[in-house]
């Protein structure tokens, strides 16, 4: 069954769009072109895609199940279109670098910055995405470089872990700063923001928290440590995060004390085994890890 890819781009502006107007301004195509377009697609695939109600298109349940895949084919092919394009530019020896978010903000900017000084040649590309997608890139040579949350989910690849102790941040009018280390009775009865609920550090706490017979209190859950300390910033309460984040001096009225017992982060730098990265990318990695060591835990 021969898709086309102007089909797949209708279906896809229809469903992010809701509209026949808009999909098509969208696509710079006329309203027929899109009804045409889709009305094809439909008679490809079988089935109808879309509800339809007083110009308002809603996704079948057939639509819903092939969203994903239409819009990771779409994404795939404009990946293609953009590495030739760097091709094109002699960018072909760039630095692909992918990250799961605990780096992405208050670190490697700043690390690529330095790198590019003394290779100004050198194109580096920053992904963020999950631990698991960075793995598989890597793994298949997508990526140069990945810097994800233990345990490394995919075979076949190179990997040096960075252990890191987290630390518990506050404002620095909070009568928390008085002390000098914070510990799982400092935090009864306080609203904390947590990673995810079920995230290596969030499962640490709670194991904490129920040996000391104290109460845990999530007031709210952000997914990336530097979120975190936003919600912190804001007035949302006390979160426990990496010592990247935590001690980033920004200039937003947040301080921090250690936490005991000790909670770890573990920070995993993957490189693939069978694509190992040219002299650029080893040197980025030298440069990377020789950062990080103020951070690493030493035993």
């Amino acid at each position: 069954m021969p898709l086309k890819l102007r089909h797949l781009e209708v279906f896809n502006a229809l469903y992010e769009a809701g509209s026949v107007s808009n999909a098509a301004q969208r696509l710079n195509l006329t309203q027929p072109a899109v009804s045409i377009a889709l009305g094809n697609l439909e008679d490809e695939l079988g089935f109808r895609l879309f509800h339809r109600n007083r110009g308002f298109f809603a996704p079948t349940g057939e639509a819903l199940r092939l969203r994903g895949e239409i819009s990771q084919g779409l994404m795939s092919l404009s990946r293609i279109e953009q590495r030739a394009d760097e091709i094109r530019q002699g960018w072909a020896a760039g630095l692909r670098i992918a990250t799961n978010g605990t780096l992405s903000m208050h670190f490697l900017p700043k690390i690529i910055a330095e790198f590019q000084q003394g290779h100004p040649g050198t194109h580096v590309e920053l992904r963020v995405h999950s631990s698991r997608q960075i793995a598989d890139w890597t793994a298949s040579g997508q990526i140069d470089i990945g810097l994800i949350d233990t345990p490394v989910p995919v075979a076949g690849l190179e990997s040096r872990v960075f252990a890191m102790e987290c630390l518990c941040i506050m404002q620095e009018n909070d009568p928390l700063v008085a002390e000098e280390v914070i510990t799982p009775e400092h935090l009864a009865g306080r609203g904390l923001i947590g990673v995810n609920g079920d995230h290596a550090t969030d499962r640490q706490l709670k194991t904490l928290m129920h040996e000391a017979g104290k109460p845990l209190r999530y007031r709210a859950f952000s997914y990336y440590y530097a979120i975190a300390r936003q919600f912190v910033a804001a007035g949302g309460g006390l979160a426990i995060i990496d010592p990247i984040n935590a001690r980033a001096d920004l200039g937003d009225g947040l301080t921090w004390r250690p936490f005991a017992p000790r909670i770890r982060h573990e920070t995993a730098m993957i490189t693939a085994r069978d694509h190992p990265p040219a002299q650029s990318g080893a040197q980025m990695e030298a440069l990377i890890a020789e950062r990080l060591a103020p951070f690493t835990l030493t035993a």
